[in-house]
């Protein structure tokens, strides 16, 4: 069911994603090469509990029979990995690798949701596209974020400029409404027929997140029965935003 947020409720839900926001302002100044993932994950759920939220991904169950609850503050995905990938002291993350960061924060029963993806130190052209195409996928679907619109129309339209530029979207995985719970109706997809899906109103809070490859788009499961990777071995990138449909022009949360 689709739930439509009142003004009180919007205006708890703002300060997780704004503490959302903050954590990713950090981030940035803070990954550099020779810091594992898991230094990272501890600084994010440092900051996050320093601002009064909760790391709403740690211990988030997996559903899935023998495999355990996610115990990170952060998903971090490097290169080929897509999403999902755990936080560990094994894994240093290194000069030019691609870094995506997926979090979740809850603070006064509300959730803020969203992602980002880093090239750490040297960039090349090919990473550098990469990643600009994923991020503006998102620019492109949320213009159709609007009143009155269908959730199709936010697929349909990221899914064409992802292709337009050469590259393929996650379909396994998707965007989803958020709010009270961290995943909530509807689901949107990041391709897809425009006119579809149902009509988007004021007070609708979503999770809209294109997960683009620059391979094939195939994908495989790690055995820890978390991290998704590409199939080919292809670079991924990940981005994604907390928003709110309004009477006008959408509004997104979790930017400062």
């Amino acid at each position: 069911m689709v739930t439509i947020k009142s003004q009180k409720e919007i205006e708890k839900m703002k300060e997780a994603c704004k503490i959302t926001a903050f954590v990713y302002e950090e981030i940035e100044k803070y990954i550099k090469p020779g810091i594992t993932t898991m230094e990272l994950d501890h600084f994010a759920e440092r900051l996050i509990y320093e601002k009064g939220g909760i790391p709403a991904q740690k211990g988030y169950p997996s559903g899935q029979k023998g495999v355990p609850a996610f115990p990170g503050t952060l998903c971090i995905s490097i290169n080929d990995e897509i999403i999902h990938g755990i936080p560990s002291n094994k894994i240093i993350i290194k000069d030019g690798d691609i870094v995506s960061i997926d979090l979740v924060v809850y603070k006064n029963g509300f959730h803020g949701d969203a992602a980002r993806t880093y090239i750490v130190g040297n960039k090349t052209a090919e990473k550098q596209k990469l990643v600009e195409i994923t991020k503006q996928a998102f620019f492109e679907g949320i213009k159709y974020a609007v009143k009155g619109n269908r959730i199709g129309d936010i697929s349909h339209a990221i899914g064409e400029f992802v292709q337009k530029n050469g590259y393929n979207v996650v379909k396994e995985f998707q965007g989803h409404g958020i709010g009270e719970e961290m995943h909530e109706d509807p689901g949107i997809p990041n391709y897809g027929k425009a006119g579809r899906g149902i009509r988007l109103e004021p007070g609708m809070t979503l999770a809209i997140e294109p997960m683009v490859m620059a391979g094939k788009s195939d994908i495989c499961v790690l055995d820890d029965g978390w991290t998704i990777i590409t199939e080919d071995g292809s670079l991924a990138a990940h981005y994604e935003n907390t928003i709110l449909i309004t009477e006008k022009e959408p509004e997104i949360l979790t930017l400062l």
